[in-house]
């Protein structure tokens, strides 16, 4: 859906912050805080990624074990 407007302050956002909270900042301000969000985010990806490799190779050891057995 398009809706035209225009903006009279371009140097302000909201930022939603989660949960139904929008905080306003600046333009500078919320890219800041979306880089530092990135930022987290990538870590915590890096941080489980050899959770889930580990995860991954026992349902692949569960699979085998169940095709051997329905094999027998």
């Amino acid at each position: 859906m398009y809706v035209p407007g225009k903006l009279h302050d371009v140097e302000h956002v909201l930022i939603d912050v989660g949960t139904g909270y929008y905080v306003e900042k600046t333009a500078e301000d919320a890219k800041d805080f979306f880089k530092r969000k990135i930022d987290f985010l990538t870590k915590q990806m890096e941080k489980i990624q050899p959770a889930l490799q580990e995860k991954h190779a026992m349902k692949q050891a569960v699979m085998e074990m169940m095709s051997q057995k329905i094999q027998q």
